[in-house]
């Protein structure tokens, strides 16, 4: 699996054929515009909901804003959660996520590390995923010396 950022749609490019879009929901101003970035893509997408994030720019959408999309946009095959600390995150992205979607946790603190045992046990996929985010993950250790 290639994975690419939504800026390279900018570029008049191929990509192959086992390419995911990787779309930042922190950098898409509208859901008019997820739509439009969702209609140029014909591979599968990875959705990347940045929840708590402290630093710009802020997402501006709640997992139920984004529930109908999720629903009428097949390839949208993989949904990240940033800062996840607990298993009830996760039942919460599941309460809303179709089965047919791949939750990818995001850890980006302590916390979370600490936690990873249970987040990845809470994961009902067969191939589980977590992300690491070393920005916000190494800030997070260098606050807490």
């Amino acid at each position: 699996m290639l994975l690419i950022s939504q800026n390279l749609l900018n570029y008049d490019m191929e990509f192959p054929k086992d390419t995911v879009l990787r779309i930042n929901l922190a950098w898409v101003s509208s859901l008019d515009k997820l739509t439009r970035l969702l209609d140029q893509f014909t591979h599968d997408v990875f959705l990347d909901l940045p929840t708590g994030r402290k630093k710009p720019p802020n997402y501006r959408y709640s997992m139920s804003d984004l529930a109908s999309i999720i629903q009428a946009y097949p390839i949208i095959k993989y949904f990240a959660i940033s800062n996840v600390e607990s298993i009830s995150q996760i039942n919460e992205a599941y309460s809303f996520l179709p089965k047919s979607i791949t939750l990818v946790p995001k850890i980006e603190s302590i916390l979370g590390i600490k936690e990873i045992n249970k987040i990845s046990s809470a994961l009902r996929e067969k191939k589980r995923i977590i992300m690491l985010d070393h920005d916000d993950l190494f800030s997070n250790i260098i606050s807490k010396n």
